[in-house]
């Protein structure tokens, strides 16, 4: 070769090192299920330390609402979740950037040999709060306005849930967001339960054009019963690794440490990625399993019908026929005129934008109005801030007043609002004291929430709840109201 021709190599070798670095290849995108319980948070952490192990840049995304995943990982260090970051900055209308929801492991006892390790968790509602699978797919949003899939990494493991059937734990299944998928059983039907039906769950996207492949099972906890065995054989998935039981393993996952250390447990893990990195592990096309052929897997199956209960068995004097298609059609039309009247920002059909004016600083008698002392007014406290009027009233007048304060039911009652702007007034008027203060301070008189805390003498944290579960409020009693 002359001089001129290994030049030339050399500049098309260059070049297509540059290319590489300023585009780097995608990363290999693995979801891994399994029930709740059953060591998928475990699973996951000692592969993307073993990955990183093998000098891989690895990220784990914790999707799960426990937000426990990447705990660990991390030492015992809790990450803060992209639900909660993300509610904190749009609630100081604050940009939110990568530094504030991803986070990297420090190497303090790592070898310089490992790869770099990521953590995110996505989190999701307080308990009782929220949709968990909602809260999973806005994370996702989130994820991938902030680039996910462009980020350079070798590969990203996603630790999901896998005992439920909500579409936002299927996030990565219905839009092909992970290449390949495992899943985490034990020798136990509900484990393997929950694995079958994630199996149903994938085989059905890919008939939509889902492109997440199944590589197979990892048994963890074996105990050598061989149940797992005969899921596999049956449905067609490749069984991966099989871990037996290891209190050491235990104890190690308890004290925040990696498995991967105890040597019998790290070759495993070493051999598996190894194959899985290498593309040495065929795809499987499970068939998945009807509820009749899985519990033969255990026995017999019963074939009888369960006895239906009666009115009379429940006490009831007559049976109360329920119409489900007229129920759900109704539910449905409530649904989208809420949904469609909340988008518009509170405008109904065929009239303009409700707008809500501020009382009068004072009545006609010179009292100083307090939001919220009567219909046509916001709420800020429940009682009138007295002065001393301003010139004595006339006998009958004094004489009604007093008459009226002595007996407030004699009042004729307000009529029920008909407006949509009378309907929202009333609306606030219900809320509870605190939250009828916080809601005016901020949405009417625009004030920020550092301010309301030092108004109120309360903790920003706090108001930020009151105003969420305001609004949550207004909007159950905008459609109560006739």
């Amino acid at each position: 070769m002359n001089l001129h021709s290994h030049q030339s190599s050399l500049i098309i070798a260059l070049t297509v090192c540059n290319a590489q670095i300023m585009n780097p290849m995608p990363a290999r995108t693995i979801a891994i299920y399994g029930k709740g319980g059953i060591g998928k948070s475990f699973t996951t952490t000692n592969l993307t330390a073993t990955f990183a192990k093998s000098g891989k840049r690895a990220l784990q995304l914790g999707c799960d609402p426990k937000h426990d995943s990447t705990t660990t990982l991390f030492g015992g260090l809790s990450l803060p979740t992209v639900t909660e970051v993300f509610g904190e900055r749009t609630m100081k209308h604050e940009k939110v950037q990568v530094e504030d929801i991803v986070f990297k492991r420090h190497p303090d006892s790592l070898t310089d040999s490992w790869g770099d390790i990521f953590g995110i968790e996505l989190g999701g509602p307080e308990v009782g709060r929220g949709c968990g699978g909602r809260g999973i797919i806005s994370g996702f949003d989130v994820l991938e306005k902030l680039g996910l899939f462009k980020w350079d990494l070798d590969v990203i493991l996603m630790d999901f849930l896998g005992d439920v059937v909500c579409g936002g734990f299927a996030t990565p299944l219905a839009r092909s967001l992970c290449e390949e998928v495992i899943l985490v059983v034990s020798n136990d039907r509900q484990s393997i339960f929950a694995a079958n039906n994630i199996c149903i769950a994938n085989n059905h996207f890919k008939t939509v054009g889902g492109t997440s492949r199944l590589l197979g099972l990892i048994v963890n906890r074996d105990d050598g019963s061989g149940i797992a065995d005969r899921y596999a054989e049956a449905a067609g998935i490749n069984i991966l690794m099989k871990l037996p039981y290891n209190s050491e393993a235990r104890d190690k996952a308890d004290g925040f440490d990696l498995a991967i250390h105890l040597p019998e447990v790290g070759e495993k893990y070493h051999r598996l990625c190894d194959q899985i990195w290498n593309r040495e592990v065929p795809y499987c096309e499970a068939k998945g399993l009807n509820y009749d052929d899985f519990m033969r897997l255990f026995g017999e199956v019963d074939s009888r019908k369960p006895d239906p209960a009666h009115p009379e068995d429940l006490r009831l004097s007559k049976n109360l026929d329920l119409d489900a298609a007229a129920m759900v059609k109704e539910k449905l039309e409530k649904e989208a005129a809420k949904e469609a009247f909340i988008a518009n920002g509170f405008k109904a059909e065929g009239s303009g934008l409700i707008s809500i004016q501020l009382p009068k600083a004072e009545n006609t008698m010179g009292d100083k109005v307090a939001i919220g002392s009567n219909a046509a007014s916001l709420p800020e406290t429940d009682e009138f801030i007295k002065k001393a009027p301003a010139k004595k009233l006339p006998p009958m007048a004094a004489r009604k007043l007093a008459s009226r304060a002595e007996n407030p039911l004699a009042e004729k009652p307000a009529p029920p609002p008909k407006t949509d702007h009378e309907r929202l007034l009333a609306c606030i008027d219900a809320l509870p004291k605190v939250e009828r203060e916080i809601i005016t301070l901020f949405e009417i008189r625009k004030k920020s929430l550092s301010e309301i805390a030092i108004e109120q003498h309360i903790e920003q944290r706090e108001i930020e709840t009151h105003l969420n579960n305001a609004r949550s409020r207004l909007k159950s009693l905008f459609f109560q109201l006739d």
